[in-house]
C-alpha cells in the first residue's frame, strides 16, 4: 500500500519558484510502470493535471505550464518533487501528489480513476 505526502512552503511570493517534495513510502518510485504526478486544484476550479515523471525518470509537463514547470526525483530519498517557476496569485491551489500504476510511454495525463493512491493535498498560496 502506497503512502503519498506532499510538503513545501504554504506561502509564496508571486515571481518567486515554488518547490513541492511527494514523499513516497509503501514501495520505491522506481517500481516498473508507475507513474507519478502533480495534480491541482484552485479555488472553484476542477482538477487539472501538471505533469508526471515515470519510473525511468522520463518525465511530461501540461503544455500549459511547460514553460514553468520541471519535476525531478531523489532515488535515494523515494521522493519527487515539482518546481514552478514565476508564480501568480493564479497558481493559488491545493497540490497534491498521485500515482497511476500502469505508466504509458511516454508518460501523460490519464483520467481521473486511473491514479489510485494520493497524498493529502497541501494548500499553496502565492502572494501578489
Amino acid at each position: 500500500q502506497f503512502q503519498l505526502k506532499e510538503s513545501g512552503p504554504g506561502l509564496v511570493k508571486a515571481s518567486q519558484t515554488l518547490s513541492l517534495t511527494c514523499t513516497v513510502s509503501g514501495g520505491p518510485i522506481t517500481t516498473a510502470y508507475d507513474a507519478w504526478s502533480w495534480i491541482r486544484q484552485a479555488p472553484g476550479k476542477g482538477l487539472e493535471w501538471m505533469g508526471v515523471i515515470d519510473y525511468d525518470g522520463i518525465t511530461a509537463i501540461n503544455p500549459s505550464l511547460k514553460s514553468r514547470a520541471s519535476i525531478s526525483r531523489d532515488t535515494s530519498k523515494n521522493q519527487f518533487s515539482l518546481h514552478l517557476g514565476s508564480v501568480t496569485p493564479e497558481d493559488t491551489a491545493v497540490y497534491y501528489c498521485a500515482r497511476d500504476k500502469s505508466a504509458l510511454s511516454p508518460p501523460k495525463q490519464r483520467s481521473w480513476d486511473e491514479y489510485d493512491h494520493w497524498g493529502q493535498g497541501t494548500q499553496v498560496t502565492v502572494s501578489s
